[in-house]
C-alpha cells in the first residue's frame, strides 16, 4: 500500500492497449500475466506486504505493474475519511522496472509468479486492468480486510478464471483469523500492535475462509502456488513459474502470532512501580491526581471506542469487548468526588467481567489489552478509595 500521485499520465500510453485488448480479432496468444508479491516494509502501512499484477506484452510495448494500493495524503478530507472509515484508494499502472526499483530501495522482497492463463483469459484480465486505472474507474472505497489492495488483485485473477478461485476457496476454512494475521504482522511494533488490539472488535476473531484470508498478499501468493485448474479433463497448475526477483535482508514475519501479553503486563507494572516511587519519595500527594488522570484518560479512550463502533463505517471496531476494561464510565469515576468506594466496586465488577467475557460468545482475543490496562485500572481505583478514607473528616 503506497502513497503516490502523478501516475495518470500513463493512461495516455495505456489507452491504445485498451482498444487492442477489446478487439475481437486479437491473436490467440495473450500477454504474460504475473502475480507480484512484495514483502513487508518498515512503515506502518507497509507491514502487511503488498502485491500487483504485471502485464507483459512485448508486441504492444506493454510492460507495466498494475497496483491497487495507492492513496494520497493531499486528497480532500483524507483524514476525515480515515476517521469515518471511508478512505478512498486508487489503482494505477507504472513501468515494471520503475515499480521494482521503488520496492528494492525499500529493501522489500519481490516474488513473481507467472499465471497459466489461456490467451482469452489473459486478454480479458489485461483489458480489465487497463480499464480499471482510468480516472473514472480508479477510485474505490477501501476496507482493511474485505476490499484492499490484495483482495482487488485476487478478484481480478478470479475474474480471469471465471470464478474458479472463489469456488475453490470460499468454503475452505482459513488457517488463521484476521486478528491472527494482524497480530503476527505487527508484533514487532509495540504501539501499533497495541493500538490495533484496542480498536479491533470481535468481528476480526470470527472463523473465516481461505478466500477471505487472501487479504494478505503472501496468502494470495501461497494459494496461487498450490491452485490447480481444470482444463480438458486434466489438472494444470495456475502458477507455471515462481521466482524471487529480489530477496530482502530483513527477517520475515512469523507464520503465527506470538504471545506478547507479558511485555504489556511488564510495561504496566513498571509504570505502576515508577508512579509509586514518585509518590512515595518525591510527591506524596500526587497519587490521587495520577489516579484521576488515568481514569479520565481511559474513559476518553472508551468514548473513542464507542464512536468508532457506532459513529463510523469501521465495521471491524464493532462488538468490542475491550470496552469492559477501557470503559467510558472511568471518565465519571475520575471526575467525581465522594464516591470512591462505589467507584472501586464498579472497577472491580467490570474487571471481573472483562476476564469472563472472552470465555463467552462472541469470542474476542483481549489478553494484550487486559495485561496493559487492568493493573492500572485497579491501582487507580484503589488509590482513590484509600485517599478518600484518609481524608480529613472521612
Amino acid at each position: 500500500m503506497r502513497g503516490f500521485s502523478g501516475l495518470f499520465l500513463l493512461l495516455l500510453l495505456l489507452s491504445p492497449f485498451a482498444s487492442s485488448f477489446a478487439d475481437e480479432t486479437r491473436p490467440a496468444g495473450g500477454p504474460e500475466i504475473w502475480l507480484l508479491t512484495y514483502g513487508p516494509g518498515d512503515i506502518y502501512w507497509q507491514r502487511f506486504g503488498h502485491n500487483a499484477l504485471w502485464v507483459r506484452d512485448p508486441g504492444r510495448g506493454l510492460d507495466h505493474a498494475f497496483n491497487f494500493g495507492f492513496f494520497d495524503f493531499e486528497q480532500e478530507d483524507f483524514f476525515l475519511r480515515f476517521l469515518q472509515g471511508r478512505m478512498l484508494y486508487f489503482s494505477a499502472a507504472r513501468p515494471a522496472q520503475k515499480e521494482f526499483a521503488a520496492y528494492i530501495d525499500e529493501n522489500r522482497g519481490i516474488r513473481a509468479q507467472k499465471l497459466n492463463l489461456t490467451g482469452e483469459q489473459a486478454h480479458r484480465l489485461a483489458a480489465y486492468l487497463v480499464d480499471d486505472v482510468r480516472p473514472e474507474n480508479r477510485d474505490y472505497l477501501y476496507d482493511y480486510y474485505r476490499n484492499n489492495c490484495s483482495t482487488r488483485v485476487r478478484d481480478a485473477i478470479d475474474l480471469a478464471l471465471d470464478g474458479a478461485l472463489n469456488r475453490a476457496t470460499a468454503d475452505v476454512a482459513a488457517g488463521q483469523s484476521w486478528r491472527d494475521h494482524t497480530r503476527r504482522l505487527t508484533e514487532t511494533d509495540f504501539w501499533l500492535y497495541l493500538g490495533l488490539e484496542i480498536v479491533l472488535g470481535a468481528h476480526v476473531d470470527r472463523p473465516g475462509s481461505r478466500w477471505g484470508e487472501m487479504f494478505i498478499p503472501s496468502e494470495l501468493a501461497d494459494v496461487a502456488a498450490g491452485f490447480a485448474l481444470e482444463r480438458g479433463g486434466r489438472q494444470e497448475p495456475l502458477v507455471v513459474e515462481d521466482v524471487v526477483l529480489h530477496a530482502a535482508t530483513s527477517p520475515l514475519p512469523p507464520a503465527s502470532p506470538s504471545a506478547w501479553w507479558p511485555r504489556y503486563l511488564l510495561a504496566s507494572l513498571a509504570l505502576l512501580a515508577a508512579s509509586w516511587a514518585v509518590c512515595r519519595w518525591v510527591a506524596p500527594r500526587l497519587g490521587p491526581l495520577l489516579a484521576r488522570g488515568w481514569l479520565i484518560l481511559a474513559g476518553l479512550a472508551g468514548i473513542a471506542l464507542l464512536f468508532f463502533w457506532f459513529g463510523t463505517d469501521h465495521a471491524v471496531a464493532a462488538n468490542n469487548l475491550n470496552l469492559q476494561v477501557i470503559n467510558p464510565l472511568w471518565l465519571v469515576l475520575g471526575l467525581q468526588r465522594g464516591r470512591e468506594r462505589a467507584g472501586l466496586w464498579i472497577v472491580l465488577f467490570f474487571s471481573a467481567l472483562s476476564l469472563l467475557m472472552p470465555l463467552l460468545p462472541p469470542w474476542q482475543y483481549t489478553l494484550d489489552v487486559l495485561a496493559a490496562f487492568l493493573p492500572l485500572n485497579l491501582a487507580a481505583a484503589w488509590v482513590l478509595y484509600r485517599s478518600s478514607r484518609n481524608a480529613p473528616g472521612a
